[in-house]
């Protein structure tokens, strides 16, 4: 009998308090993956909190991480931005806070921190795509619709996680040139690397309420779903 539980954990990054939303499966008691969810520019909202407890369904522990600070989010586009741009700005910032994440996650006692994976949505695709830019002991990093642009604080690091872009063939925020670069940048690194490209779809993707044609992001139920099924397929194998 599946018992889905969830509550909110604390953990810190140097000073600053941030809080987690994490799911679990409660039937049973051994050690198990943990999958880091990392949320869109507007903080850790009801939406991560849904994957954790999707995750949770799958047998592994979701933990919808804090980008931003306890109890901080936007509320709006311009709001969203002023709280994202201060980590697009300083990515060792960036990397240093969702670093904090892996190892709040590691030290649970019921995670198997051996096989921990990374997924992130719009800003936080970036972020755990950052997260296995620094060479972390992930087995792997999941971006949907994702911001792909390199950092400039690191060069040559060797990328232990696998990883997986899913991304929007018409996603404006992050265009063709990007992707391309990215997929250079990836096989430099010697990465396990696979980009699944969706066709008509833009940014947002798998986001019910993105209904924004003008600025890009709109939502995709096929490409929600068909992104979902790969995730899942590439969790299965990288904690086989």
């Amino acid at each position: 009998m599946m018992a889905i539980v969830s509550n909110t954990v604390s953990y810190l990054d140097g000073e600053v308090l941030l809080e987690a939303f994490v799911a679990f499966d409660d039937s049973f008691s051994s050690r198990r993956p943990a999958v880091l969810i990392n949320h869109a520019w507007g903080g850790r909202d009801d939406f991560v909190a849904g994957k954790a407890k999707k995750i949770a369904e799958s047998g592994y522990i979701g933990f919808a991480l804090d980008m931003y600070g306890k109890g901080v989010s936007g509320s709006g586009p311009e709001q969203n931005a002023k709280l994202m741009q201060p980590f697009m700005a300083d990515r060792s910032m960036l990397q240093k806070r969702i670093k904090a994440a892996f190892d709040a996650v590691k030290l649970m006692p019921w995670v198997d921190d051996t096989k921990i994976a990374a997924i992130g949505f719009c800003f936080g695709g970036l972020c755990v795509l950052d997260l296995a830019r620094t060479g972390a002991d992930l087995k792997g990093a999941v971006s949907f619709h994702g911001l792909l642009d390199a950092p400039n604080n690191i060069k040559d690091t060797a990328i232990k996680a696998k990883i997986l872009v899913l991304h929007g063939h018409d996603d404006p925020l992050a265009p063709h040139e990007q992707v391309t670069a990215f997929a250079e940048e990836m096989t430099r690194a010697g990465a396990d690397w696979q980009l699944h490209l969706y066709g008509n779809t833009q940014h947002a993707f798998t986001n019910p309420a993105a209904n924004d044609p003008d600025f890009g992001t709109v939502y995709q139920p096929t490409a929600d779903r068909r992104s979902w099924i790969a995730m899942e397929n590439f969790l299965t194998e990288i904690f086989a």
